[in-house]
């Protein structure tokens, strides 16, 4: 079958027509997935603040589960089909295998995403992202996360069967690009999540149709975090691909190590899932020896691999920075950087809430002891939007400053607007994380949708601190939601009204990669010559600081508690 290809004359990027075509129609159905979870978002604050408390119960309880499934499934994994696909074919300047199985694997999506979606709505299946048995959904909630998530394996094995195409076609030489490889982390850790979900979501379903009397609760608690928390790992290898993406494209920067990168990435297929424990440190069903074993020694191998990442790709640009000049003190290399182009604004707040907020947070609930501070209280959501929101959602956003010229040949429309919007989306959702944990760490708890209590027999009275943490999850979490949706705006109005831009030239075969260009920056494989990062270790060092203190006074609190024994 013939093969089509378009050289974008920006960026020296080559697309395979089909491939070109799956990438856009992901990513807009991504887009539009975000925009319901959006507006989900904004009615779980507008109830969880005390001030307004917008919604009855049983409706918090509907939009709480739409918001946990439409953002945490169908909008990041939609657009992470899109980064597969451009891992692959783009990067790789290969064909993409089996089109038509591609467009099968989306129109699947499509569907569960539907049906799950009616089931919510309905109002019979208000179970919440974990869907916890005995709670019981419609049956076709649990049949349409199953078929999403075949659709979802299918995009993998697409994935998978394109790299054997350019090994196999010599489309490339050496090894996998690091962004390659990166993404083929994210696609095998994916593999693991979704056959994890079907191993307890399938008997789920057969159980909600009557053909199986019961499940396990046990059982399918640990079962289903491995597919809840390892799909949040899919998440992680993909952003962290996206940041070395965007640091080579914007700088020309090439990894201090590729082969610590590769290990690092290879850390997160080998212990992430176990780290899914920390899920289950407070369940009574579960031995203390598995407990420790997962969180206190496997799931550091994980946290390692993450502060690589989190010194590497900094230390990746100030590299590329100090070779062009910017060698005066600690950090001249970071105040010179283009703080005013979106892709790389969005991408370091992206980088630094994720190491400084999601990381030291994940951390401490991860200890068993500490632990028992934390869970089930409201700091749980606000270590996922640091992590998932600030980590994952911020990079994709960043991504598609690149992406829409390029890939959807539209100029970006408003870009004044477009500069500001990771700052207000990025720093309030770090803000909104922060205030989250503090109501958390004050007891807040996570799901209960009014936290006085009031018509209660008998009332709790909060400190004025929980409610002031509150009232500002409210504040930033309104502003999130308006950066999130000028984020919307400006992607969808770029594309319908947008410039059009010159696709580029049309090809039947490969073309070699064009020197200094952004495809060039991208597809190197290789490391940095050696040059010192003082900047890069201040700022680990920082981190590692910050870290300490905060454990410290984790432990403080807990001291705390021991004399009700």
């Amino acid at each position: 079958m013939a093969t089509t290809y378009r050289t974008c004359p920006r960026t020296g990027l080559q697309f395979d027509l089909d491939a070109d075509k799956l990438m856009r129609w992901n990513a807009v159905a991504g887009v539009l997935w975000l925009l319901v979870g959006g507006i989900t978002a904004l009615l779980v604050i507008l109830t969880r603040w005390p001030a307004i408390k917008l919604l009855p119960a049983d409706q918090f309880y509907l939009i709480l589960t739409a918001h946990g499934i439409d953002m945490l499934i169908l909008w990041i994994i939609y657009f992470e089909m899109a980064v597969l696909y451009f891992a692959s074919s783009t990067l790789l300047r290969c064909r993409l295998a089996t089109p038509k199985v591609a467009w099968l694997g989306f129109w699947l999506m499509a569907i569960g995403g539907i049906v799950t979606n009616v089931a919510i709505f309905q109002g019979e299946s208000s179970v919440m992202f974990t869907s916890y048995v005995p709670m019981q959904a419609a049956p076709h909630f649990y049949l349409g996360i199953i078929l999403f998530a075949v659709g979802a394996l299918i995009g993998c094995g697409v994935f998978f069967g394109t790299l054997v195409i350019a090994k196999r076609e010599k489309t490339y030489t050496g090894s996998l690009p690091l962004v390659t490889f990166g993404a083929l982390t994210a696609a095998i850790i994916a593999v693991f999540t979704i056959l994890s979900g079907a191993a307890i979501l399938i008997p789920t379903f057969l159980w909600s149709v009557g053909l199986i009397k019961e499940v396990d609760p046990q059982l399918y608690r640990m079962i289903w975090w491995a597919l809840g928390h390892s799909s949040q790992q899919i998440n992680v290898a993909a952003h962290v691909s996206i940041w070395y993406l965007i640091a080579a494209v914007v700088f020309g920067a090439k990894p201090l190590s590729e082969k610590v990168s590769r290990f690092a990435f290879l850390l997160y297929i080998l212990f992430l899932q176990l780290a899914s424990a920390h899920h289950l440190l407070s369940d009574p069903g579960m031995s203390a020896e598995w407990k420790v074993l997962n969180t206190s020694y496997f799931m550091y191998f994980a946290v390692l691999a993450s502060m690589i990442h989190g010194f590497t790709v900094p230390g990746a640009i100030e590299a590329a920075q100090r070779k062009k000049g910017f060698t005066n003190g600690l950090f001249e290399w970071l105040r010179k950087a283009p703080w005013g182009n979106p892709l790389f604004s969005g991408m370091f707040i992206s980088l630094v809430g994720f190491g400084f907020l999601g990381g030291i947070s994940g951390v401490v609930l991860g200890t068993e002891q500490i632990n028992m501070l934390m869970h089930n209280t409201f700091y749980v959501p606000g270590h996922f939007h640091t992590t998932v929101v600030v980590g994952t959602t911020l990079a994709f956003m960043s991504i598609t400053y690149l992406l829409v010229p390029t890939l959807f040949r539209r100029e970006m429309m408003f870009p004044k607007l477009c500069q500001i919007q990771p700052y207000l989306y990025g720093l309030s959702m770090c803000v909104l994380g922060l205030v989250m944990m503090g109501a958390g760490t004050l007891g807040v708890s996570r799901r209960h949708w009014d936290m006085a209590f009031s018509g209660a027999p008998f009332q709790y009275e909060w400190p004025g601190a929980a409610y002031l943490m509150m009232g500002l999850t409210g504040i930033f979490g309104v502003i999130a939601v308006i950066g999130g949706g000028l984020w919307i705006f400006l992607v969808v109005w770029s594309l319908l009204f947008g410039k059009k831009l010159d696709g580029g030239p049309i090809s039947d075969k490969p073309t070699p990669i064009p020197d200094q260009t952004a495809a060039a920056a991208a597809s190197h494989a290789g490391s940095e010559e050696h040059i010192g990062v003082p900047g890069t270790v201040v700022l680990a060092m920082t981190l590692l600081v910050c870290f300490v203190l905060y454990y410290f006074v984790n432990w403080k609190y807990l001291s705390e508690v021991w004399g009700l024994s």
